[in-house]
């Protein structure tokens, strides 16, 4: 059985101090889907706000990225 992942294509301080993955697999394409947009609209609504992400169907998986963004790596910084 072929699995979908949902893949965070890089995990800022954010994602990272939640204990985000950067790979969760599912068995279904659906379920990947589903989840990918969950887990965007988290990122959306309960991330510091300093960047925003999209998600990009990329071989039937789904990929989360970031869009712009300061890539300072701590946004204690700011």
């Amino acid at each position: 059985m072929e699995l979908h992942h949902v893949i965070v294509e890089k995990l800022c301080s954010c994602a990272k101090q939640e204990g985000m993955e950067k790979i969760v697999s599912f068995e279904s394409k659906e379920e990947a889907q589903s989840a990918a947009n969950e887990k965007l609209a988290h990122m959306q609504n309960n991330f510091c706000g300093k960047h925003e992400f999209d998600v990009t169907e990329v071989n039937d998986h789904y990929v989360i990225g970031m869009l712009g963004g300061c890539d300072c790596g701590s946004h204690e910084k700011h």
